[in-house]
């Protein structure tokens, strides 16, 4: 949510070249909207790049690297937006097609809620769409490769927190007079592991990782903390599993609690759900993918992976489908994954995938 120079760029450009332009959409959204000259059925589609950057400080040493310490495009949104950008340039200079383009650049994609925001300032309601569609840079994938799937592509990703408490105190008392929490802690830490692998099986792909654990004090090591802190991430694939999860760790939490004469506080909650792309737009999203790099060159049936993405929030408003484009690998197969310091965005794939964003408005909006 602090995109605002990014915005103003945005906005200044789209204007420039003559499209209708509305700032401030979920603070600092924003839709610009292209109209094509072609009589025929009047759909409207949406297409969404995200603008934000990460809290990460960028060692690639490139002479355009992040001139704000702690801040860098980690995650290759600088190239969603221009090549956005770059679509929205030619399709209003090039207006062969029918019905409506509107081009969505959204803030604080990174669990921050940029898409619910733009939601709810009315997003669809003021700028109708009939489908949307998003992209996003894949490294290890081969520059002018694509891939996408029909189905779950991407984890709803979630977050939990659990707080333990019981009586605390020294350690060399008896367990009568204090409550162990380190005990219940690491029955809930084991107990995570059989949520994923008793209770789903192969079949249900989720993950649950701990990531951080506190309680007490360093400098007093003979003293039983009163409180304990367990907290880490959730992933999974479908809303069913993401209710099953948050009943048996909050079940898991208490039991664990119960047994040490402790009591337990859970917090869960999901920042984006599974992103499930649509059998239909899909279909669309690939064809248009073929025409700009070949058949050969479009993965229809990747791996669902772990990584989250709140364009999730749109796909349940409207449907849509999601694509990466690869961002290329170094002659040994290297490369630098996205939310490190490293990770450089590979500008040769920018034509790419404005010829993408062309290419699924002639299949959505062409002419008969």
């Amino acid at each position: 949510m602090e995109e605002t120079r990014t915005s103003a760029l945005v906005a200044d450009k789209l204007r420039g070249w003559g499209l209708d332009v509305t700032e401030g959409i979920g603070k600092t959204g924003v839709v610009a909207t292209a109209r094509g000259k072609q009589p025929g059925h009047q759909r409207a589609i949406g297409l969404r790049a995200d603008m934000d950057a990460l809290p990460i400080r960028e060692e690639t040493g490139l002479p355009y690297a992040s001139r704000n310490q702690g801040k860098m495009h980690a995650c290759g949104h600088d190239g969603h937006t221009t090549m956005l950008l770059g679509a929205g340039r030619f399709l209003v200079e090039h207006p062969d097609f029918t019905g409506t383009v509107h081009l969505i650049f959204q803030p604080a994609e990174e669990g921050l809620g940029g898409a619910s925001a733009m939601l709810q300032d009315g997003l669809f309601e003021r700028f109708p769409c009939d489908a949307v569609y998003g992209m996003h840079t894949g490294p290890g994938l081969p520059a002018g490769k694509f891939a996408t799937r029909t189905g779950p592509l991407m984890a709803g990703v979630g977050r939990f927190e659990v707080k333990f408490l019981g009586a605390g105190g020294h350690s060399g008392l008896s367990a009568i007079a204090t409550t162990d929490l380190t005990i219940v802690q690491a029955n809930f830490i084991l107990g995570l592991q059989t949520i994923v692998e008793g209770g789903l099986g192969s079949k249900e792909p989720a993950m649950i990782r701990v990531g951080s654990i506190f309680g007490g004090q360093r400098e007093a090591p003979a003293v039983m903390p009163t409180e304990l802190y367990v907290g880490g991430t959730l992933r999974t694939f479908t809303p069913e599993v993401q209710s099953f999860m948050e009943h048996r760790i909050d079940e898991l939490a208490h039991s664990s609690a119960k047994k040490q004469g402790a009591t337990a506080e859970v917090n869960i909650r999901w920042s984006s759900p599974p992103l499930i792309n649509p059998g239909e737009q899909t279909v669309i999203a690939v064809r248009a993918a073929q025409v700009v790099v070949g058949i050969e060159n479009v993965i229809t049936e990747g791996k669902p992976i772990t990584a989250g993405e709140d364009f999730a929030f749109l796909l349940k408003a409207r449907p849509g489908a999601f694509v990466f484009l690869g961002n290329g690998v170094a002659e040994d197969g290297s490369f630098h994954n996205i939310h490190t310091p490293y990770y450089n965005f590979n500008d040769e794939v920018i034509p790419t995938g404005v010829a993408y964003w062309v290419s699924l408005v002639h299949e959505e909006l062409g002419v008969d």
